[in-house]
């Protein structure tokens, strides 16, 4: 039953019909489907069929990847708030785009991908400064800082990813808040991440959440030691 919702919703996403997505989700309710499976076995694994067309099978466009978050986002929300046991959250993140960039799509779908996997996320919204950057996280309590770059002298400037690192070093927080990137500029450049000073890159919202997982594992350990 679960994976006949799962298909009909992600065909709702595919086309990009929220209302029929939303319907296909009250239906499974309905039907006596628990939130945590709609979140689990429904939402999740639907996000991750549309990152496998975009990325792999060149079958979906961005605007289509950036409804299906949406609209996940919004149901995983609703959902979590009529889970029987409280779910732990995976961790804090801040996302935004660097001083000068003004190209938000990308950002958007991350943090949807990463709230649908139960990550707490504050999308801190476009051209920000790196000290707003550090400021932010460390008000949130954030682990992770997450920039996304559209073009390549926002991904590189003295007012991007290289200074919000210069920053965390200065304040000692390198160890307690990781940097990671994303975005054009990198998918052409496997290596630029490291020359802008970040801990880690990744390439979608798929690859975000498990790079940000594993991000958080080396925080929690070198909190530790």
């Amino acid at each position: 039953m679960i994976n006949q919702y799962l298909e009909d919703y992600y065909n709702a996403v595919y086309d990009t019909n929220r209302n029929e997505a939303f319907r296909v989700i009250d239906e499974a309710l309905a039907k006596g489907v628990q939130p945590e499976e709609v979140v689990f076995k429904i939402i999740v694994p639907a996000i991750d069929k549309m990152i496998n067309a975009l990325t792999t099978d060149l079958d979906a466009t961005i605007s289509q990847h950036f409804i299906a978050s949406q609209v996940a986002e919004e149901i995983t929300e609703k959902m979590l708030a009529r889970f029987k046991i409280k779910p732990g959250m995976e961790g804090r993140v801040i996302i935004g785009t660097p001083l000068g960039d003004f190209h938000g799509l990308g950002k958007k779908i991350v943090a949807g991908c990463l709230r649908a996997n139960l990550f707490m996320v504050e999308d801190i919204g476009l051209n920000i400064s790196p000290e707003v950057f550090v400021d932010k996280a460390e008000s949130f309590g954030a682990q992770v800082i997450g920039i996304s770059s559209m073009m390549i002298h926002t991904a590189t400037g003295e007012n991007g990813p290289k200074m919000v690192k210069k920053i965390l070093i200065q304040r000692g927080l390198e160890n307690k808040i990781k940097l990671v990137v994303g975005g054009a500029p990198y998918r052409f450049d496997s290596d630029l991440y490291k020359e802008v000073g970040a801990d880690a890159y990744a390439d979608n919202g798929i690859t975000a959440t498990k790079v940000i997982r594993e991000l958080l594992g080396e925080v929690k350990n070198e909190t530790r030691a």
